[in-house]
Order: C-alpha cells, then structure tokens, then sequence
C-alpha cells in the first residue's frame, strides 16, 4: 500500500473503516444469522415492517443483559410498536430506534440495511469495492487518493496516491462528503463503478473499476532503530476477521528482522471482534487469565491463554482515551499479568459486549449481551484502564500526530519514546543473559 509524503486531514478509507463501527465502539462478540421470527409472529405479513420489529424486540427480550430493560415494562414496548400503522419502512425504523433508546444504551441499536451490510463488512475484515482510502484536502476541499490496496482493482488500472478524485459514476465529488464518496465507491462484488480523476496538472482520466472482494489492512508494522536498540512497532487499527492473522505476521516478519522489543500500539482504536481479542491477547500471553464476562443470568465465563504466545519478548502497549472495548480487553490481560507495560493516557472505558444480528429484511441489531471484568477483577466501564506510565499530549500535537501516520513511531511520538525507555532496562538485561537468546519462536512452557 503506498502513501503520499503528506497525508491530508477528514479521512475516509474505502477499503478500510466506515464510520458505523467507529461511533459504535463496539466489542461485537458474534455475527448471527438471519433471525427467524417465533409462532408468536406469524400472523405478521413478510413484507410488513412490523415483522422486522418484533423481531427486534424479540431479541432484546431474549439477550439484554439487563432484565430489568432500564425499568421499563419492555411487553408494553412490543404493544406500541406493534399497535401503529407506519407510512414507511423508514418510520417502522424510527419507532424502533426510539423505543431502543429508552434502554439508556447508545451501544444497543438498530441498523438500517446499509450500516448493517457495512458493519458486517468491517467486523468480518472485508469488503466490496476497489482498494482506495480517500482523504480531503481542508483547504482546496478537494478529495484526493491517500492509498491505494495491494492487487486491487484501482492498483490494477494505475491509480495513485496523490489522486484527484473528480467524478463516481458522472457525480461530482465536489459537493459529496468524503464518507459518500467511499460509498459511490462500494458495491456488489463484480459489479463496476466509472471513476474520473486527474494526476497532477494532467488531462482528467477516466477508468472503468470491477469491484471485488478486499481483505481490509488493520496491521501495519516496521523496524524501527532507537538509541540502538531493534523496536518491533505494530499498529492495530481494529479487531476484524483478519486481525489475528495479520497480527500473526507482523510478530513474526519482526522477529526475522531480530526485533529485541515490541510496542503495540493501540491508540484510537476502538474495537471489533471480541474473538480476536481474545485471540491476539494469546499470540502474547504464554498463561494466565485473559477476561471474564457475566451475562444477564450472573453466568461468569472466564478465558485464559492457553500457551500459544508466539514471544515473551518485552513489550509495551500505547493506549489513549479511545482506546476501547477489545482494546481494553487487550490491554487489560497484558497488564494484569504484568506483560507490558501500558503508556499513553486513560482508556475509553467500555467494559460491555454485544452480538450483532441480523434481520429478515437486511438490517440489524446490535445488543448489549454481557459485561466484562479484566483479569484482577476491574471493572473498567466509564473509569477505563490507566496506564502504568502517563503521557498526556495535547489536543493539538493528537492533531499533528495522527494526520500523519509518519510521525507515529518517530522521535516526534512522545508517547512512543516513553515507551522505549521503559523497555531499555530489560533490553539491556536479555543482552546479557546468555540464556536469553536475541531471537525466538514460540515462547518455552
């Protein structure tokens, strides 16, 4: 993937995150499929909304983790929605998501068919289109291309980062926001959009895309050569379908390089799959617990590692406020048992778990299933995890830092330099310990 020497402000990624799963903050413990209504729902027509929102209520009923429904008489809730005569599939959703509020929950929520198709695209790692993160230019207002993905359909036709996006399908960019732009951009698999654009101050060009199915980058990694010493730096933008195995690949393209450290960066990134964070905590932690969750009934589930951890190398993890959810579950199991140590600023602070379903009309819910605990017993909700060494940045040198992603990891990362220093003292000491060897493969029982 290649990025231009400036990254621009307002992103918007194509082939990466949409916007659904980022306000949502989500640790989305399961996809289902299609709900099938009970007898209960029979009388109701397949083509009537209602349908669609008993079976939203039906699942509330069943999953909530609180029974009490925030004290509301939540059968009355399923006479109201179910005794109105909508206009409009659009007002059945409105009642719904209004009825949804109620629970106090902004994380329980319902889903038009499009945020639930794009939802399901970011938490499986994948999605339909051709392979360009799009940024805009805050002073010319222009939307230009920032990356372009490895073997996708706009690699293949020449596209650049660097780009102008000028038209999608004969639709001017210049009045669309970027987020609607990436949409243009999505589509079925093999279906094709027409994408005008130029290069620089040449002639405009205009190219016919197939779409296809892309796995999305959440892992990026390098080397990097800090007051000699061999940091393995890894960034994890969220916990999708393909996370663990890129994760998976970063650890060890790392260790080929003698990485005599690692620092997983974790700041921004807001959630996913409560499968992969559970997953990924096991690529680092040899034992130990990882979480535990209760559920509406008080039924406590508790995962461990189960010696799978690819290196006991010394790690540090940076974290800041929004850093939630799988992040925090991450993060929590590597600090309870003394793992890494976590630098940066206090986490978001969302200890709760949902399953994301899907409808028989196409759209979804999302419910609040479960809360967790960290290992040591935490309850992090609303108070989030402090880090073992706190480095505040302004909202100004955020800015500077995460417009662009070259500074991450620099001597202009602040959070990242305390984060080597913390690891140098026990460099120093595997460097002379002869039973310490500079490189490893899966960690010994």
């Amino acid at each position: 993937m290649t990025r231009p020497a400036n990254p621009r402000t307002s992103a918007s990624i194509e082939f990466v995150r949409g916007a659904i799963a980022t306000s949502l903050l989500a640790t989305v413990s399961v996809i289902m499929p299609v709900f099938i209504p009970n007898a209960g729902a029979t009388e109701l027509m397949e083509d009537n909304p209602k349908a669609v929102l008993d079976e939203a209520w039906q699942l509330v009923n069943r999953e909530y983790v609180d029974p009490t429904f925030n004290q509301m008489d939540w059968l009355a809730v399923r006479q109201r929605l179910l005794s109105q005569e909508y206009s409009s599939t659009e007002a059945a959703y409105d009642a719904l998501r209004e009825e949804l509020q109620r629970l106090n929950d902004p994380y329980t929520r319902f889903l038009d068919p499009r945020e639930y198709s794009e939802l399901s695209d970011q938490t499986a790692g994948e999605v339909s289109g051709v392979g360009l993160e799009l940024q805009r230019d805050d002073e010319t207002r222009n939307i230009y291309v920032t990356a372009v993905l490895e073997n996708s359909p706009a690699a293949a036709n020449g596209l650049k980062a660097g780009d102008r996006i000028l038209l999608v399908d004969g639709q001017s960019t210049e009045r669309i926001s970027v987020v609607g732009v990436a949409r243009l951009l999505r589509g079925e698999e093999s279906s094709q959009v027409t994408l005008t654009y130029s290069r620089g101050n040449s002639e405009p060009r205009t190219v016919i895309l197939t779409r296809a199915r892309l796995e999305l980058p959440t892992v990026a990694h390098r080397l990097k050569q800090v007051n000699g010493y061999r940091i393995g730096y890894i960034r994890l933008d969220e916990f999708n379908g393909h996370a663990t195995e890129q994760m998976v690949a970063a650890i060890e393209a790392l260790m080929e390089q003698n990485a005599e450290a690692f620092v997983l960066d974790l700041r921004s990134n807001p959630g996913g799959l409560l499968s992969a964070s559970i997953e990924i905590s096991r690529l680092w932690l040899q034992r130990g617990p990882i979480v535990r969750t209760l559920d509406r009934s008080g039924e406590s589930s508790a995962i461990s590692a189960n010696r799978t951890a690819i290196t006991d190398l010394p790690m540090a993890v940076l974290v800041n406020n929004r850093s939630a959810s799988s992040s925090e579950i991450l993060t929590g199991a590597l600090q309870d048992n003394n793992r890494a140590t976590v630098v940066g600023t206090t986490t978001y602070g969302k200890a709760l778990v949902q399953s994301l379903y899907g409808l028989s009309d196409g759209s979804g819910l999302v419910v609040t299933i479960a809360h967790y605990y960290t290992p040591n017993g935490t309850d992090i909700n609303q108070k989030g995890i402090t880090p073992d060494i706190e480095v505040d940045l302004s909202n100004r040198q955020q800015q500077e830092l995460f417009s662009n992603p070259a500074r991450l990891a620099s001597d202009q990362d602040l959070q990242f330099v305390q984060a080597v220093t913390a690891l140098e003292s026990t460099i120093q000491s595997n460097r002379t310990d002869p039973n310490v060897p500079s490189q490893l493969g899966r960690s010994p029982d």
